[in-house]
């Protein structure tokens, strides 16, 4: 009886703060169906990564926040510095998760598991064939609580986005990825090194405080001709 005490404690707090959480509130209010949109911007902000015109896959993309912040991105400039979330389009959005999406005007969407090589296809030939300006990955497994297991399945999910880029990514291209501070984050930290000319940690605003979440960016992928 004292654990579900506890639990429904510590859910009634978790719900409180939520409620009460400002980039909750702002989301709510400018129609992003969650918090994250502003960890994107945050970053774009920093490195102007986000361009109209361009091609990006959206992995982990569900429930489509960040989706959501690149179609305003690429609405045309009379929309407006806040963009528009219908109409007219200038870039190419391709989002991807395990997960059902609702749909976004614009955005097309592949439901499958990134990590298989059936939906890479998938997602190889609706590039038909152009490079990739940015790679958001939002994407995060399922964690256990065993701290080196959680930290192999993250470390797949990256590398795995990596050799995507290796791949499909331009010369000038980036990739976004979650990762969380703690067990094997150094040598995710040393991946990036290996693989792109320029790398930057960035741990936004918009990340609740206590959460081990971080983002890097890697900046000029090294194998690109």
């Amino acid at each position: 009886m004292k654990i579900k005490s506890k639990s429904k404690k510590v859910n009634k707090a978790w719900l409180a703060d939520h409620i009460n959480d400002p980039y909750v509130k702002l989301a709510q209010r400018e129609g992003y169906r969650s918090r994250a949109a502003y960890k994107l911007k945050e970053i774009d902000d920093e490195l102007q990564l986000i361009r109209p015109g361009q091609v990006v896959v959206d992995l982990g993309a569900t429930p489509g926040a960040w989706s959501q912040y690149l179609r305003r991105r690429f609405a045309p400039k009379e929309a407006g510095a806040g963009g528009a979330a219908v109409g007219e389009l200038n870039g190419t959005i391709i989002a991807l998760d395990i997960l059902p999406f609702e749909p976004i005007e614009g955005v097309s969407f592949i439901q499958g598991d990134f990590r298989e090589e059936g939906v890479l296809r998938q997602l190889e030939a609706a590039l038909a064939g152009r490079e990739v300006d940015v790679v958001l990955s939002d994407m995060a497994p399922n964690l256990s609580g065993i701290e080196s297991s959680d930290s192999a399945r993250i470390a797949h999910l990256i590398e795995l986005a990596i050799e995507f880029c290796q791949v499909h990514l331009r010369r000038e291209g980036a990739l976004v990825c979650k990762a969380f501070h703690g067990s094997g984050y150094s040598q995710l930290v040393e991946i990036f090194k290996l693989n792109f000319r320029i790398v930057k940690k960035i741990k936004p605003k918009a990340s609740r405080d206590r959460s081990a979440e971080t983002f890097l960016v890697g900046l000029h992928p090294k194998s690109a001709r």
